[in-house]
């Protein structure tokens, strides 16, 4: 217990770095996904070109590699920024494929004929994607984006490996002083599950409300 409570500010800062760059990139990750979902469905070739590069790309490449090529690769273009921000754009853009998957597969189960129905109103395509085809595909993809978000919340542990502080980071300074590794790694996980656990806590309230009943 020692452990915790003679470091508890230095597990209290990586905590809160954990959820700093588990909120900026999730909310990233929300718009980035939604937006590329959009062009994945555009009725323009171009837009639906450049999702499926998007996703293409971002899946099948390593999340290590990525912050390797923002955090280091970036500032060698003339823009440098802080780590925690080139974090953020690294987990926001790499998990922005996956929410946008999840969203394509909820757009999918919606009916073709709402889409027709809309265009026969005179709806643009942007119209019909807002405000018929995304309210109905949300309510059925709320469980997979909540583990991806999850998922998001984890991965963001190789943040501090880039000089970012985060959660898993503290583990070092604690080594240097000597504490036990076990115990170190025991108060971590245990930050993790909190953070995890009010991620999950969230989406099961928005699935209660909005989910599609099964």
């Amino acid at each position: 217990m020692n452990v915790l409570t003679d470091n508890f500010s230095t597990y209290w800062k990586g905590f809160l770095g954990t959820v700093e760059l588990t909120v900026y990139a999730s909310v990233l990750a929300l718009v980035l996904g939604f937006v590329m979902a959009s062009f994945r469905v555009a009725p323009v070739g171009s837009f639906r070109a450049f999702g499926t590069a998007w996703v293409t790309v971002l899946r099948n490449t390593p999340l290590t590699l990525l912050f390797f090529a923002v955090l280091l690769g970036l500032p060698r273009f003339g823009l440098v920024l802080p780590f925690q921000l080139f974090a953020v754009l690294a987990l926001g853009c790499y998990t922005s494929a996956f929410i946008c998957e999840a969203l394509r597969s909820g757009i999918n189960t919606v009916p073709r004929g709402q889409g027709e129905a809309a265009r026969s109103l005179g709806m643009t395509f942007g119209q019909t994607l807002t405000t018929v085809i995304l309210p109905q595909a949300f309510r059925s993809v709320i469980p997979p984006v909540g583990s991806t978000l999850i998922a998001l919340a984890k991965n963001s542990a190789i943040a501090g490996a880039f000089s970012v502080v985060e959660l898993l980071g503290t583990y070092k300074t604690l080594s240097e002083l000597g504490y036990n590794i076990i115990w170190t790694f025991v108060w971590i996980a245990l930050g993790y599950l909190i953070i995890t656990l009010a991620i999950s806590a969230l989406f099961n309230v928005l699935e209660k409300r909005w989910g599609v009943a099964r």
